[in-house]
């Protein structure tokens, strides 16, 4: 209630006068209460109890879905075109430098196929929506793609395809940076309520969270795989003090298969000659080519002998492309990218790990983190072989000397005593 006369709010609200200036009930005013339709406040119970199920829904595949992204995926799509009330849904995802195509709803064959033969596409090359929001990091809205000029051709004739008129896109975001984005169409022009869009976020949002949870799991399997590996190095180390071979062994199978190899090899370096010391998976073929190469001194046209020289790592994307590199043993053995790190002692090289894959593939930096891991590994295991025998070495050259030592204490201890016998009675 509020007193017409002073302006006052008036606390006591059946008072016959104001209690602040004395004024009359009639010029104290009362407040009128917005009322709210039932029918409207059902709906928007409803709105957020749907909302809620959605969230909950999406949450629960997330925490099923540690490994894979792409259930959590189709799953926000649906609940985004219901939740809009829209015709279809679209999920992309930046995967290096293109947007590839994550998920979507199906609408009719010929429209699926249409909307699918536009992905991947490169990020600095893309003017649709989608590549609108990905790079102004905020919601983009069309109302008619029938009418609106900045739609390229190549969207308007997917929208006919897939039968929509209208679309809202949203990025999804990590760290302030796209990396995706979310969006929804329909059948008929027209816009989208603020609230519509604010909820589209909040997919988008459960998105990022999705592809953060998988992409931390699958790094923690990784360091646990790759501990597992080193732990096993390790114990062939300590099991082999005398022989280095079991060690070369476990590292170029580890090498191989934790990196995806097509095939490995180690190579040692000794008296200025390379040798092949271990392979996992070398072809027929390819065998033998590295026979008619090593023994051999260290060539600065294989990535192996490169390694050696320089005390880098040599990586070639792509083998058949690059005409710096022997192409000799990549069309024996069939393989496209390669890789070869240097083992290095106190700055020395003494051998060089190196892994091929069969197709285009360049390696990962953390790939090339366990690979460098490993040549470490093979030098530890080389210095312990090599300090091992010269501890053998050594005790054998003691051992020697205190036997001689102990048989001539012997013999000076027999003529001594002999001495102190003095003559035979005899003479």
């Amino acid at each position: 209630m509020k007193c017409l006369r002073c302006q006052q709010d008036n606390p006591v609200a059946d008072a016959q006068f104001c209690p602040r200036c004395g004024a009359p009930a009639e010029q104290v005013a009362h407040r009128a209460t917005p009322t709210v339709p039932y029918s409207d406040l059902q709906h928007q119970l409803t709105e957020a109890r749907d909302q809620q199920t959605a969230t909950s829904e999406i949450l629960q595949v997330i925490s099923r879905s540690p490994t894979d992204v792409q259930p959590v995926f189709d799953t926000i799509i649906r609940s985004a075109v219901r939740l809009l009330g829209g015709f279809s849904g679209l999920v992309t995802q930046i995967l290096g430098d293109h947007v590839h195509l994550a998920a979507l709803t199906s609408t009719n064959p010929s429209g699926d196929a249409a909307q699918k033969a536009l992905w991947p596409r490169p990020v600095k090359e893309d003017v649709s929506v989608h590549g609108q929001v990905i790079t102004s990091l905020v919601p983009y809205v069309i109302t008619d793609v029938e009418s609106d000029r900045s739609v390229p051709p190549s969207e308007v004739a997917v929208a006919r395809a897939r039968g929509w008129r209208s679309i809202v896109a949203v990025p999804l975001l990590r760290d302030g940076r796209a990396i995706g984005s979310l969006a929804v169409t329909r059948s008929a022009p027209g816009a989208f309520a603020d609230g519509q869009i604010a909820l589209l976020q909040t997919f988008a949002d459960q998105a990022v969270i999705a592809i953060e949870n998988v992409r931390l799991f699958k790094e923690l399997e990784t360091r646990n795989r790759d501990l597992t590996a080193t732990s096993e190095i390790l114990q062939v180390i300590s099991r082999s003090p005398t022989d280095v071979q079991p060690v070369f062994d476990a590292i170029v199978r580890n090498a191989v298969g934790l990196c995806k190899g097509f095939f490995g090899a180690v190579f040692r370096y000794e008296a200025d000659l390379v040798d092949v010391v271990a392979e996992c998976n070398v072809p027929e073929q390819g065998l033998k080519a590295l026979r008619r190469i090593y023994p051999g001194p260290p060539a600065a046209d294989t990535a192996p002998g490169r390694a050696l020289l320089t005390r880098e790592v040599v990586h070639i994307h792509d083998q058949a492309n690059n005409e710096e590199f022997t192409p000799m043993v990549a069309r024996a053995s069939g393989f496209r990218t390669n890789i070869a790190v240097p083992m290095l002692r106190n700055g020395q090289p003494i051998g060089a790990i190196a892994v091929a894959r069969g197709e285009v593939q360049p390696f990962s930096e953390t790939e090339i983190t366990l690979l460098q891991t490993f040549a470490d590994q093979a030098v530890i295991a080389i210095e312990n072989v090599r300090l091992f025998k010269e501890l053998q070495t050594s005790n054998r050259d003691l051992t020697e000397a205190l036997e001689q030592q102990t048989a001539t204490s012997e013999i000076l201890r027999v003529s001594d005593q002999r001495l102190a016998d003095g003559p035979p009675a005899d003479l």
